[in-house]
């Protein structure tokens, strides 16, 4: 049941994008006033997750179970915390540099490939 959700999500993803072209990193980040760096926190819990949370985004929490999807999550919490249309777009950074664990990048149309070096 959940890999044909998975699946339907991420048609309906692609159809969507399709409706409405992801806008530019650089308009997105100059239309609502979103600082190019933001400072996390990061914690991990008992059972393997990652918390992040930003003295620059005052509330700001989110979590993941890996830094791939932590970085997606951070995305996602941005847009939100911004007030971003979800129309408008989805990434605001593309690479998360987490000291002494490395950087991860997402894939998608304004990045390359993941990377990362983890230790």
């Amino acid at each position: 049941m959940f890999i044909k959700h998975h699946i339907i999500m991420k048609i309906t993803d692609k159809i969507f994008r399709l409706l409405f072209p992801n806008k530019s990193i650089a308009h997105i980040v100059n239309e609502y006033n979103i600082p190019r760096e933001i400072k996390f926190q990061f914690a991990s819990t008992k059972d393997g997750w990652i918390i992040a949370t930003s003295p620059d985004l005052p509330g700001f929490v989110t979590e993941a179970k890996n830094p791939q999807e932590l970085l997606e999550m951070i995305n996602d919490g941005i847009l939100t915390y911004y007030d971003v249309p979800k129309k408008v777009g989805d990434i605001v950074h593309k690479t998360l540099r987490i000291e002494g664990m490395g950087t991860v990048s997402l894939s998608g149309p304004y990045c390359q490939r993941t990377v990362y070096n983890g230790r």
